[in-house]
């Protein structure tokens, strides 16, 4: 291999699927049997998408975004022994507050899921009085302790990073509006304890590119390689349909990751298949966790489909980050440390 996974372990059995012949020049390939979540998973809950899920165990669990029959979306557990076919609880994750008594936000959606250290942290998008990031904590997935909300309204798209740099906790974020926001920019903040939330710092936001051309948001958590930290995020553009979601990769400074060392030119994915163009909301794919084997460069992308549905695809650390670099379209402003 030309380029290491930093501090992961090796994980042989994660899901995989050789890159097909003919395959075209961009060195992302899906998964031919997706989706690997249908409709109607659980009773009372009408779609499954924007997910996130990490090996446990010897096997891999999930927090995952449902969208019950009412409407309403909440965070739901999976458990899967090859990362391909889930098992859900039928009952919504419940959440407990410091001192153990049921502590619920009104809803929650895009769960992203990130281990530091022996504990995982779930963050996901909720309600504050205003659209506001929530976050919990866990060692067992049987009890979830959740800790302040890192931010004010309005924000979204939350994604820590698995270690802390500097001595700190780092998470990137979108602030937005009360709307389902017509811009955003993906920014960078530290925390020495996850309660208190400063240093704030521009990371990169939308760009002339059509497929970026609105806003764009962090998507899984960022991977520490020999080259920096892989970042899979989405870009939005607008058209006379509504937003096209496509995903996209930079790589980030690995000691000050408000730095963009590289950043592709071009979408990796963007909606081409019909569980990506058609569903809920037409023409989405929006990354939200990885595995990878750090033993292989092996890399599985697990993203919503059309938020009707969860996909998977496939890459391997090589072929992206040589991708990334022959495409990179980073300005002269991204690559400094984001401070004003």
């Amino acid at each position: 291999m030309k380029y290491k996974i930093l501090n992961s372990p090796a994980l042989p059995d994660m899901p995989w699927q050789e890159q097909p012949s003919g395959a075209g020049v961009i060195p992302v390939w899906r998964y031919t049997e997706n989706p690997v979540i249908g409709r109607n998973p659980v009773s009372g809950v009408a779609r499954i998408f924007n997910s996130a899920v990490v090996p446990f165990e010897g096997k891999f669990i999930g927090v995952f975004r449902g969208e019950q029959t009412n409407g309403i979306p909440f965070i739901y557990f999976g458990r899967s022994d090859d990362g391909l076919h889930w098992n859900f609880d039928e009952e919504k994750i419940r959440f407990t507050d410091g001192d153990g008594r049921e502590f619920m936000p009104p809803y929650a959606y895009d769960p992203r899921l990130v281990k530091i250290g022996d504990t995982y942290y779930a963050i996901w998008c909720q309600d504050a009085f205003g659209a506001a990031i929530g976050m919990a904590s866990t060692r067992d997935f049987r009890t979830w302790t959740r800790l302040e909300n890192p931010f004010l309204p309005f924000n979204r798209n939350a994604v820590m990073f698995p270690r802390k740099i500097g001595g700190k906790y780092v998470l990137l974020s979108r602030p937005s509006d009360s709307g389902h926001t017509p811009f955003g920019d993906i920014y960078l903040s530290e925390s020495p304890d996850l309660t208190y939330w400063g240093r704030h710092r521009h990371v990169m936001g939308k760009s002339g590119r059509w497929w970026e051309s609105v806003k764009i948001g962090a998507g899984a958590a960022p991977i520490e390689t020999s080259e920096g930290w892989l970042l899979f995020y989405h870009g939005v553009t607008g058209t006379c349909n509504g937003f096209v979601y496509s995903i996209g990769a930079a790589i980030l400074d690995i000691d000050r990751p408000s730095i963009v060392k590289y950043r592709c030119g071009t979408f990796l994915l963007t909606p081409e298949t019909w569980y990506e163009e058609r569903g809920f909301v037409p023409n989405v794919c929006f990354p939200c966790a990885t595995l990878h084997d750090a033993a292989t460069g092996r890399i599985a992308i697990y993203y919503g489909a059309a938020d009707s549905y969860v996909a998977v695809a496939f890459t391997t650390l090589d072929q992206m980050i040589d991708y990334i670099r022959e495409n990179d379209a980073a300005g002269a402003e991204e690559h400094e440390e984001g401070r004003r």
